[in-house]
């Protein structure tokens, strides 16, 4: 299908659901348009079962197939949906809750990226998955950052505290930059992706794995298991074997594991640094563009220069783009629109951009539910992905209560009332983390991998978590809100 083809039919679909879901369910945009989008998936799926060979499916998987939702998302939409997220964000409120934002879009992330990991291989096992350890990290990853496409659409509506309202979206707006860069750091320790590294240093790596696998089948361990190279190297009885029988690669290994942990600060050194430093960078340019001018159709097209040239620009350094819009964002709604613009400018910027946002959260949510065709539909999959909801919601607890916890003692000053719960079951996932998912298939299924069921199995779980967070969790934030006397309320933090 063409790109004209696929545009049609999506906006098409995106315009039929908004009018329904206005008219007759009410629910929140992101809401109901990603619930009428998987309903319709799940009634063609059902025709095709009833009517075999109708052709129905076919349209529809073709349709599901021609567009890449990695890229249509990831170096497509998501810079625009960042930049006109960040424009309405107050960087004086924004300053308030730096603390707690940087170390929930770091540390958090990090933290749920290991207990979210440990507790999927503990499921996997369980239920009989043959899976190694570090696919069940890159899922961690996955899940970790929450998606500030679904949580800025949400919390617009909620009437929370100020200050409870500036947490959630300043997380989500810096988070999912940390967690892009942690799960190609992990991807590159999987040996996927390459991320730098030449076709010998693959190929060392693929030859190590291997030894590692040999001993692992030699001792009686479980095959696949997902015991890292490092891992395994600390248990003394295969430590002491690897060496006897393969002294060179055990050393070589050695050496590469530690090059590993200082590559991935490295990365994560680079492409957040790197991103924010870029979209600083490109928010004063466009600053001091929009201050000598008073024209608002130019205006309007220099802020639309900043998302794409600047997101195209930092993929082409390899820097995060999402933390460079972001940050450049945060400028121009700040700065450029208090001393940049004139009040017309400001109006019409506002409205191309509330467009802009409407119009790609549309089209996105609508391409999240259609995802539903291309899952597995496998039990043990399916039953992993359930399992894996109250695995994400402690991790998220617990890496959040920690936080707050912490800063609670450390600066003396209190936060809004059951602010930990908000922020764990607001901590909502969407497209940033299908996305991923998909990506991470895309990468095994490229290097013809012997775990390639595993991007299915973490496609499907990834799906599963997802839709529970925007369809529950979504769907109880205001009432769980109501419930705790946390709307139509001036409640702020001191912190």
């Amino acid at each position: 299908m063409s790109f004209f083809d696929i545009a049609g039919v999506l906006v098409a679909l995106a315009a039929a659901f908004a009018f329904i879901n206005h008219k007759l369910l009410k629910l929140p945009t992101t809401v109901g348009l990603m619930l009428l989008a998987m309903l319709h998936a799940v009634a063609l799926l059902l025709t095709d079962w009833i009517v075999p060979g109708a052709g129905v499916l076919t349209l529809a998987e073709t349709l599901i197939g021609s567009i890449d939702f990695d890229q249509t998302l990831m170096q497509g939409m998501l810079g625009y949906l960042l930049f006109a997220g960040a424009l309405h964000v107050n960087l004086n409120d924004l300053k308030q809750q730096t603390a707690v934002i940087v170390l929930l879009a770091t540390v958090g992330v990090l933290a749920t990226t290991f207990i979210v990991g440990g507790l999927a291989y503990v499921i996997t096992g369980w239920l009989g998955i043959e899976v190694r350890f570090v696919y069940c990290l890159i899922f961690g990853s996955i899940i970790a950052p929450t998606d500030p496409i679904a949580v800025l659409g949400i919390v617009k509506s909620l009437g929370a505290p100020k200050s409870l309202e500036t947490k959630i979206a300043g997380e989500s707006l810096f988070n999912d930059g940390v967690g892009v860069v942690v799960f190609i750091a992990l991807l590159g320790i999987a040996g996927l992706g390459g991320h730098g590294e030449s076709p010998e240093d693959l190929k060392k790596k693929a030859d190590f794995d291997g030894v590692i696998e040999q001993v692992q089948g030699d001792v009686g361990m479980r095959p696949n298991a997902g015991a890292s190279p490092t891992v395994m190297l600390h248990a003394p009885h295969d430590a002491k074997q690897l060496e006897r029988e393969h002294p060179h690669d055990v050393q070589e290994g050695l050496g590469e594991t530690e090059t590993q942990a200082i590559d991935v600060a490295k990365l994560f050194a680079l492409e957040a640094g790197g991103g924010i430093a870029l979209g600083f960078v490109l928010g004063l340019l466009a600053f001091f563009l929009l201050r000598s001018i008073d024209h608002y159709a130019t205006e309007i097209l220099l802020s639309l220069a900043v998302v794409t040239g600047g997101y195209a620009l930092a993929m082409k350094l390899h820097l995060s783009g999402p933390l460079a819009m972001v940050v450049a964002g945060l400028i121009l709604g700040n700065h450029g629109r208090t001393l940049a613009m004139s009040d017309k400018t400001r109006e019409h910027l506002d409205t191309f951009w509330e467009l802009v946002d409407e119009l790609l959260n549309a089209v996105l949510f609508v391409l999240i539910g259609l995802e539903v065709l291309v899952l597995s539909f496998e039990r043990q999959y399916l039953l992993a992905g359930a399992l894996a909801i109250p695995a994400a919601l402690m991790a998220r607890f617990l890496s959040v209560g920690t936080v707050v916890t912490a800063l609670k003692k450390a600066t003396g000053r209190e936060f809004t009332p059951h602010a930990i719960k908000v922020m764990t079951w607001g901590g909502l996932r969407g497209g940033i983390s299908v996305a991923l998912a998909l990506s991470l298939k895309e990468e095994i299924h490229a290097q013809q991998s012997q775990y390639d069921n595993v991007g299915e199995l973490v496609l499907t779980m990834t799906y599963v978590v997802v839709a529970f967070s925007i369809l529950v969790g979504g769907l109880t934030m205001g009432p769980m809100l109501r419930r705790l006397g946390l709307t139509g309320q001036d409640k702020t933090d001191t912190d």
